[in-house]
């Protein structure tokens, strides 16, 4: 079974981060595609555009977003797709655009996906 990091897509490319995924539902601001190195782009998995735009980085809102967003992942077909790779492949990346570190559904997504496979 694989190991599921996470990083921010404008950090540097890395042999070590495996399978890259970004998991967001709109492409990056100022990231090129071909400077990108993804192997997937799982836009599906993404918090819908309603909870993202609710939530929209308001840190007061964390604790219901992550409840919210846990609930759309359980109804959501590719979290399957997603553990599938993550079985398959040591190394997973799941890459985000949100600035905040702290508070975004890549960590969320993260949490979940240890919790299954555990």
């Amino acid at each position: 079974m694989g190991t599921v990091k996470i990083k921010r897509i404008y950090e540097p490319f890395d042999k070590q981060d495996g399978v890259r995924i970004l998991v967001d539902r709109l492409w990056p601001r100022g990231v090129k595609k071909e400077t990108a190195h993804l192997d997937e782009w799982m836009k599906a998995i993404a918090p819908s555009t309603e909870l993202r735009k609710w939530f929209n980085h308001d840190k007061p809102k964390w604790d219901e977003f992550q409840l919210k967003y846990t609930h759309e992942l359980t109804q959501n077909d590719a979290v399957k797709n997603l553990l599938d790779l993550v079985k398959k492949h040591k190394t997973i990346t799941l890459l985000y655009a949100a600035h905040d570190e702290q508070h975004n559904h890549a960590l969320v997504l993260q949490e979940l996906i240890d919790k299954v496979l555990k």
